[in-house]
């Protein structure tokens, strides 16, 4: 699972406070709240699902102000019901609304993905199969998003395009065909880089089994021909089945014996769970 540094929040954080606070800071605030008011706001949830971010949360507040302090009520990884208190934080009234958007959008998306992902995670429990991330991510919020997946339940494939090796249709025309593509990237690849391969027909993967590879991507097949690749395959490589994959599908893509089933949607369509931040009478 990826591991989100300090230093990789404060940039994201710090990146996203310049967005919202521009030239002029949070003139709102500024103009209706004294220099001096204290405050208590409480993380809450408004709907079910999995929470995923609190880190960033608090930097979000820590950026503006370090005497703000933020209690979280649950982990990273926790599922929560609505209602149920996530966070609460205290301190200067003015830093607490400056931040309180920033701190809103990571938390909400990272726990929107946590929650999809442990949705996936849930729809296959009992059989071998885990549920993988992709590079369908937001630029440059990639490393939460995957963090996000892991807090679900979920499993990271590759992080980018530097840390194994994955060839694709495309590749395997621009370098003429899967032996080619197999035997160029076997001489390129170290000895700890993995070789993917993704196929399409059975007929693919007879030939990848000829040339070998340490994982192969069995796209868009319907769950007989996944089963029958599985066969095949008898252990050889390890199995991911990706393309088309929805909560309603996932089950029986599982029950084929693949070992990964990769899901852009964890990533690219999870909805934001619904959480606020709500100011405690005084």
């Amino acid at each position: 699972m990826v591991e989100l540094q300090p230093s990789m929040i404060r940039r994201a954080v710090e990146a996203a406070l310049v967005e919202d606070l521009g030239l002029a800071g949070d003139i709102t605030t500024l103009a209706t709240v004294p220099a001096s008011a204290r405050a208590t706001a409480i993380f809450a949830a408004r709907k079910p699902g999995v929470i995923s971010g609190l880190a960033v949360a608090h930097e979000a507040f820590a950026a503006l102000d370090s005497t703000v302090t933020m209690t979280a009520g649950v982990a990273d990884g926790a599922r929560v019901k609505s209602g149920d208190v996530v966070a609460t934080v205290s301190g200067s009234a003015r830093s607490i609304l400056t931040g309180e958007r920033v701190a809103l959008n990571f938390l909400g998306r990272m726990s929107g993905i946590a929650s999809l992902t442990r949705a996936y995670a849930d729809a296959i429990a009992g059989t071998k199969a885990r549920i993988a991330d992709t590079r369908k991510t937001t630029p440059g919020l990639r490393a939460f998003e995957k963090y996000a997946v892991g807090c679900g339940g979920g499993v990271n494939h590759r992080v980018g395009l530097f840390d194994a090796i994955l060839i694709k249709d495309n590749h395997i025309v621009a370098s003429g065909g899967i032996e080619a593509a197999l035997k160029a990237a076997r001489a390129h690849a170290g000895h700890l880089v993995k070789v993917e391969i993704e196929v399409d027909t059975l007929d693919q993967l007879d030939e990848v089994l000829r040339h070998g590879a340490d994982v192969v991507l069995l796209d868009n097949m319907t769950p007989a021909q996944l089963r029958e690749a599985v066969t095949r395959i008898k252990g050889r490589m390890i199995t991911e089945a990706s393309g088309g994959v929805s909560l309603e599908t996932v089950r029986a893509i599982a029950e084929t014996g693949v070992d990964l089933i990769s899901v852009g949607a964890l990533t690219h369509s999870a909805p934001v769970l619904d959480l606020g931040l709500d100011f405690q009478p005084a």
